[in-house]
């Protein structure tokens, strides 16, 4: 981030006058009650799909092994699942705690390094869900009749683990270069993702259910989109980053100048502004490199996420096992 006035500078300080500090420069102190609607809305976006994700893997498990009569594996399931949700919230909160205790310029490298890995990950976990939606269930329940005809009693747990941690993970990694490129907002992104994460439970609990009241296909796709913006957002405030620890030194120069018709930092207090920023990565003032970063992001990874694709052909998962031959696994 750019760096922070000490709180000992005085009322009449001018902040234009430090070398390499902006008159937006530092992080102002979000209270319990303020609620950054942009931030707020991106972390709700975030939570919401990538808990959905999660969601419809865990019930996809727990519906197969309801139908094949090995209810009494359920426990199994959520020992995984909940060790694989702690493991990502343990891994999101090390490294958000990690970045405000650096110091400049160093903060600007890490924090930098986060968004473009969170960028990256989200990218890649975009096509790739893209690509195997067709047959992950059966994929999943192909590994539920291996585990289970293996007999192993923790073969269950490790399937539920390892399926949602990627999940987890790619989500602690998306929200911490959220909350990063908020600012102030940061307390914003985490409660909208706990809301989207709440609102994905219920919907897990419908998909186990049998509920098709959700195009999951419409849903992911739209989804998908909004958040190939979130991630040209965190990918050009990398970029920011990177230029103001000196990593960047082309293209530095200011593309455009809104701060007086649009601005988009806290201080200011321009909702729209702050909402443009958090859900699109607008920037009032960006560099001429930020800028190219971030048009170029859009216009190719919406055109190759927009592209048809061919039918993927599913192989069909093997009979059920019984009960008798699933009672080694009990």
């Amino acid at each position: 981030m750019q760096a922070r006035l000490t709180s000992t500078l005085g009322d009449g300080y001018d902040q234009r006058a430090c070398s390499g500090v902006s008159a937006t420069a530092g992080r102002t102190t979000e209270t319990p009650r303020d609620v950054n609607p942009g931030a707020f809305s991106s972390g709700l976006l975030t939570g919401l799909r990538e808990g959905v994700e999660a969601a419809l893997i865990v019930s996809i498990i727990l519906a197969y092994l309801g139908r094949t009569g090995n209810t009494r594996q359920f426990g199994r399931i959520w020992l995984g699942t909940g060790a694989a949700a702690a493991l990502s919230l343990a891994v999101g909160v090390a490294i958000f705690a990690t970045t405000r205790e650096l110091a400049s310029p160093y903060e600007q490298l890490f924090e930098g390094a986060t968004m473009l890995i969170a960028a990256a990950v989200v990218t890649w976990m975009l096509f790739w869900m893209r690509r195997v939606a067709a047959g992950v269930k059966g994929d999943l329940q192909a590994r539920v009749d291996r585990a289970l005809t293996d007999g192993s009693a923790w073969a269950l747990a490790i399937l539920a683990f390892t399926a949602v941690i990627r999940e987890g993970i790619e989500t602690s990694l998306f929200l911490v270069g959220q909350a990063n490129s908020a600012e102030a907002g940061a307390g914003s992104v985490l409660v909208g993702a706990l809301v989207g994460l709440g609102v994905a439970v219920l919907l897990g609990y419908g998909f186990y259910r049998g509920s098709r009241r959700i195009n999951l296909a419409t849903f992911f796709r739209l989804t998908g989109i909004a958040l190939v913006f979130i991630a040209a957002g965190l990918l050009s405030r990398a970029v920011h980053e990177l230029v103001e620890a000196g990593v960047v030194t082309v293209g530095t120069q200011a593309a455009y100048d809104l701060r007086s018709v649009l601005p988009d930092d806290e201080s200011a207090g321009n909702v729209l502004g702050q909402s443009l920023r958090a859900l699109f990565g607008y920037s009032a003032n960006p560099e001429v490199s930020t800028l190219a970063v971030h048009v170029t992001y859009l216009v190719a990874v919406l055109g190759f996420y927009l592209r048809p694709t061919a039918p993927r052909a599913t192989a069909t998962p093997p009979a059920p096992p019984s009960r008798r031959t699933t009672a080694a696994a009990s």
